[in-house]
C-alpha cells in the first residue's frame, strides 16, 4: 500500500516521501507504528529510509533488532528534513490561500492555566475561517517552545515575560493574576485578601514543578522569604480547584480560571497581595519568513482580553 504523497525530486534524488517516513519514525520511535502512521507497509518504510541513507552516504538509523534511535548524522538529517517538510507545507498553504482562501489545519498548544481562555482565540478565528480545522493541545511552556522549534506546532498560548522564548513572534493576550482558593467555612473564610507571605505558611495544593505556573509561584514566594512545601501536587488545573474543598487545604489558582468556571461551591477566592503579581500570557508563532499563512492569520486576528474580575457565582462540586 502507498500513502499517496507527492514525489518531489531534490538533492541527490531525495524525495519528500522519504523525509516524511523519517520524521514519522523519529516521532513514533518504532518502525511498525511509523509505517501505520504513514499508511504504508513496514518494509516500504524501511526500504525508503535505507534508500535515503544510500543517497546521502551516511547511516541515519542505529541498527538493531528494534529502533534504537538516530545516529549523530541522522539527527542532522532529521533537523533538515523537518525544515524541508515545513517549507513544503508552507508553499502549499501559500498557494491554497491564493486559489481557495484560508484553509487547512492549525495545531495550537496552550499551557494548562490558559486553557479556559483559549476560546477567546479559537472562536473568532473559526468563525472568520470556517474551512480551517484546529487542534488544541494542553502542553507545558517548554513543550510548546520545543514543538514550535520542531515544526510540530503552528502556534502556542504561553507566558511571554517569565522565561525566555527563542525564535518566535509574540502578541500579548492577557495578564494572569492569582488568588488563594480555600474553604469558606475554614479559618480564612472571613478574610477579603491574603498576603503571599501568609499563604506560604499554609497547607497548599500546587501545580507540579514542570509547570511554569509553579515556577512563577515559587519565585513569588521566594521574593517574600517563603519556601512552601505543598501537601498536594498535580498537573491538572481542575484538581487545583477540587482539592481546595478539602478541609485544611488551599490552592493557588489563576483568577482567569475562576472567571471562566466560577468559584467551586463551598470555597472562597482570596486575592493574593503584597505583591499583586501578574504575568503576561500571549500567542506565539515561529519567526520564520515568510510567516506561515494560517499562523499569521491567527496572530493577526487574536485580540487582547480585558483583565479578569473576581467571580461571585458558585459552581456545584
Amino acid at each position: 500500500m502507498d500513502a499517496g504523497f507527492p514525489v518531489v525530486k531534490g538533492l541527490s534524488g531525495m524525495i519528500i516521501r522519504q523525509l516524511i517516513y523519517l520524521d514519522a519514525l523519529a516521532r513514533e520511535r518504532h518502525f511498525r507504528k511509523a509505517a501505520v502512521h504513514c499508511h504504508v507497509s513496514q518494509p516500504t518504510l524501511s526500504a525508503a529510509i535505507a534508500q535515503l541513507e544510500e543517497e546521502l552516504g551516511v547511516l541515519i538509523v542505529e541498527r538493531g533488532r528494534r529502533f534504537e534511535g538516530l545516529t549523530k548524522e541522522g539527527e542532522i538529517v532529521l533537523a533538515h528534513a523537518r525544515r524541508i517538510l515545513a517549507e513544503a507545507d508552507l508553499m502549499k498553504q501559500s498557494i491554497a490561500e491564493l486559489k481557495e482562501g484560508v484553509s487547512g489545519r492549525i495545531r495550537l498548544g496552550a499551557i494548562p492555566t490558559a486553557l479556559p481562555m483559549i476560546a477567546h482565540i479559537t472562536a473568532p478565528f473559526s468563525s472568520r475561517y470556517p474551512a480551517v480545522s484546529l487542534t488544541v493541545l494542553s502542553l507545558t511552556a517548554s513543550e510548546i517552545q520545543t514543538r514550535i522549534d520542531n515544526f510540530e506546532l503552528d502556534a502556542g498560548l504561553t507566558y511571554l515575560d517569565n522565561e525566555p522564548l527563542d525564535g518566535v513572534v509574540s502578541k500579548p493576550i492577557y495578564q494572569e493574576s492569582y488568588v488563594l482558593l480555600t474553604r469558606e467555612d475554614g479559618p480564612l473564610g472571613g478574610r477579603d485578601s491574603i498576603t503571599w507571605a501568609e499563604a506560604g505558611e499554609l497547607k497548599l495544593c500546587l501545580l507540579t514543578s514542570d509547570m511554569q505556573n509553579r515556577r512563577i509561584i515559587d519565585g513569588i514566594f521566594r521574593s517574600v522569604g517563603q519556601t512552601p512545601r505543598p501537601a498536594i501536587e498535580t498537573n491538572s488545573i481542575f484538581n487545583l480547584c477540587s482539592h481546595a474543598g478539602i478541609q485544611g487545604v488551599s490552592s493557588i489558582v489563576s483568577l482567569q480560571l475562576l472567571e471562566f468556571f466560577g468559584v467551586p461551591l463551598g470555597t472562597k477566592a482570596l486575592p493574593l497581595v503584597e505583591p499583586e503579581a501578574r504575568r503576561v500570557i500571549g500567542l506565539i508563532i515561529a519567526d520564520r519568513q515568510p510567516l506561515a499563512p494560517l499562523a499569521r492569520n491567527l496572530l493577526m486576528m487574536s485580540q487582547p482580553v480585558a483583565d479578569a474580575a473576581l467571580p461571585t457565582r458558585p459552581v456545584p462540586r
